[in-house]
């Protein structure tokens, strides 16, 4: 079990890093939006404010860095740039996929990042079919202990479980589970996709059942049925994710169906973010927080430094585009009427 984790999780990153691991056609849609211009913004750039909250955790900005990776001694590495510079910047620090510190004897330092990152909030992450394969609120609670997290976000991931060999594919009654697990655990639990989005009827359904937050995680990035279609060993499934390539509902589409459905409920968006002009889009939109994975994800293979010129320039952009459309902080940016569909 350790053994074939540790080597699945190192592929994931190799080929992430280096495959064509996005569709041809699809994209978040956040490029049908744009911003009109405001000549005469009246304030201040030195004084924007990127300050954010969410849940209760005050923040430096509202970025976070997403789930990507752990369980492999590569991972570690990526991992502690990442918390280095999570510390040093503000952003909120998310896990990978924890299921290997509890399954795998190899490589746990790889999820325990609080010495590196002791200030931010960080989010343990776990994929939600385990409750149908012997996980349950009591792996949960040694998850959070062992990471010192002060969040648990469930991952779904449906399509790559399917295209993944030896995946994980029984999610009957799984809603059940994230509803016992939501009313006992001792720190908020949200769910996220991995890619593909959210809709705002399962949005709703997470929502009654009691999550504290939603990460729409829609399609326009990393798919995860390219990246297994990489691994795969079974030639039918292989050509079968090809056909999955352009999947799923597009970033800022997911965020308005689920904005649709609860006003309230805090939201995350992440997939595919590339910049902090996107980013401010999907605020507008009625994101809280805004997750960027892969486009940081080659830094993190390098140096915490390197992360860190990225965040500063995608705080940059944020700054800019507020200044843009004459938003001294984030409450006025996310209630601009300057954001245009087109």
């Amino acid at each position: 079990m350790s053994n074939s984790i540790e080597q699945r999780k190192s592929q994931h990153i190799k080929i992430t890093l280096n495959e064509k691991v996005t569709g041809e056609s699809i994209s978040t849609g956040l490029e049908s939006f744009v911003f009109m211009h405001n000549a005469l913004p009246e304030i201040d750039f030195d004084e924007i404010s990127i300050e954010s909250s969410f849940l209760g955790f005050e923040c430096k900005t509202p970025f976070l860095i997403s789930s990507m990776t752990g369980g492999t001694a590569f991972a570690e590495t990526i991992n502690r740039n990442l918390a280095i510079a999570a510390e040093e910047s503000g952003w909120m620090l998310a896990l990978g996929s924890t299921r290997a510190l509890l399954d795998s004897d190899g490589h746990s330092t790889s999820f325990l990042m609080r010495k590196y990152a002791p200030s931010v909030p960080i989010l343990a992450n776990l994929g939600a079919v385990q409750f149908n394969y012997g996980y349950g609120v009591e792996e949960c609670r040694k998850i959070i202990e062992l990471t010192e997290a002060d969040m648990l976000v469930l991952h779904l991931n449906s399509i790559q479980e399917v295209i993944q060999e030896n995946g994980d594919t029984n999610f009957k009654g799984i809603l059940k589970k994230i509803e016992q697990v939501c009313s006992v655990l001792e720190v908020p639990v949200g769910v996220k996709e991995v890619g593909w989005g959210i809709d705002g009827q399962t949005a709703k359904k997470l929502i009654d059942a009691g999550v504290s937050f939603v990460d729409v995680a829609g399609a326009g990035g990393t798919s995860w049925s390219q990246v297994e279609k990489f691994r795969a060993n079974d030639p039918i499934k292989r050509v079968a994710a090809e056909a999955f390539s352009e999947w799923g509902i597009p970033t800022a589409e997911s965020i308005k169906l689920v904005r649709g459905e609860s006003a309230d409920i805090p939201l995350i968006a992440s997939g595919g973010m590339q910049t902090g002009l996107e980013g401010a889009k999907t605020i507008v939109l009625g994101a809280d927080l805004v997750g960027f994975g892969r486009s940081i994800l080659k830094e993190a293979t390098q140096s915490a430094e390197d992360v860190l010129e990225v965040m500063k320039i995608r705080e940059m952009e944020l700054r800019m585009s507020m200044f843009g459309v004459g938003a001294s902080n984030i409450q006025e940016l996310k209630n601009t009427s300057r954001l245009k569909e087109i």
